[in-house]
């Protein structure tokens, strides 16, 4: 484990010294700028019609804020969106970059097996992915805060399950580069990405249509790749009751937030999911002929 944790610090500094954590930073601080002066606007247009109306004010979980609750929401699927754009891209060449480059021979070459090559490198750019997406949740949900006084009933349980469908995506992507080259790989996780959000559209229409079919394949597909279910996961806790009846009016005809919690066997399979592409990786890399 030692020699893991060692490649995972490998990992860390690398990134910082391609200057990904850098331009992480950078964009970070413009999206979250850019995001949220759209709510500070957002916010004085609202006060303003509440005082034209004759109020003294609005109900933070009221029908009037829905705007603002929306905009949470759609803020932190923003997240989950980039969140998973940055598993794929900084992992996508975790094993078959260095192969490709002819970093590897020297690398193996070390006292290090080949299993604690790959899970150093899956610990390394997960705590870099990671912390990206727990620092872009938290900017958003306390600058959402700071301004408007609102705050998701369970912003921590939702944000668990965006982390942990980063992680499942960063665990993937290591799986992949241990398969395939680099191209290829990125190409592979990007279409497992879409399976699942088609899951999601397909279930939302077949809940809608009720239409026993598409439902299915809409559970099959999540089921394959649980991402876009983690996330309807996430949406639930970030509703106040409002927003909830809401969706239960529309019969799931909005395919981004779910009326329903998540199934406790969904979260488990993910876990699952993500422990087995792992160990897949670490098998696959011990065995392979470079």
């Amino acid at each position: 484990m030692r020699n893991a944790l060692l490649i995972a610090e490998l990992s860390l500094r690398e990134a910082v010294r391609k200057r990904l954590v850098s331009v992480l930073l950078l964009l970070t601080a413009l999206f979250l700028g850019f995001y949220l002066y759209g709510i500070v606007r957002l916010e004085g247009t609202l006060d303003q019609r509440s005082l034209e109306a004759g109020l003294d004010g609005r109900s933070l979980n009221g029908a009037s804020n829905l705007p603002v609750i929306y905009s949470a929401m759609f803020g932190m699927y923003l997240v989950y969106f980039l969140g998973s754009l940055m598993a794929v891209l900084s992992t996508v060449g975790a094993v078959s970059g260095d192969i490709e480059n002819g970093v590897m021979q020297s690398v193996i070459a070390r006292p290090i097996s080949r299993a604690q090559l790959v899970l150093g490198r899956w610990l390394g750019f997960g705590a870099v992915n990671l912390g990206y997406v727990a620092l872009l949740s938290a900017g958003l949900l306390g600058g959402v805060y700071a301004i408007t006084g609102y705050l998701p009933p369970a912003p921590l349980a939702a944000t668990g399950l965006i982390l942990l469908a980063t992680l499942l995506l960063t665990a993937l992507t290591v799986l992949g580069s241990t398969l395939f080259t680099t191209l290829a790989n990125g190409i592979g996780v990007f279409v497992l990405y879409g399976v699942g959000f088609t899951g999601g559209i397909l279930g939302s229409i077949g809940t809608f249509a009720d239409t026993p079919t598409l439902t299915t394949l809409g559970r099959a597909a999540n089921a394959l790749m649980p991402t876009n279910a983690l996330w309807l996961g996430a949406s639930y806790h970030l509703q106040p009751e409002v927003a909830l009846q809401v969706s239960e009016a529309a019969r799931g005809a909005n395919p981004f937030f779910a009326d329903a919690p998540i199934a406790a066997g969904v979260v488990v399979w993910a876990v699952a999911l993500t422990v087995l592409a792992v160990l897949g990786a670490t098998q696959r890399f011990s065995r392979r002929d470079l």
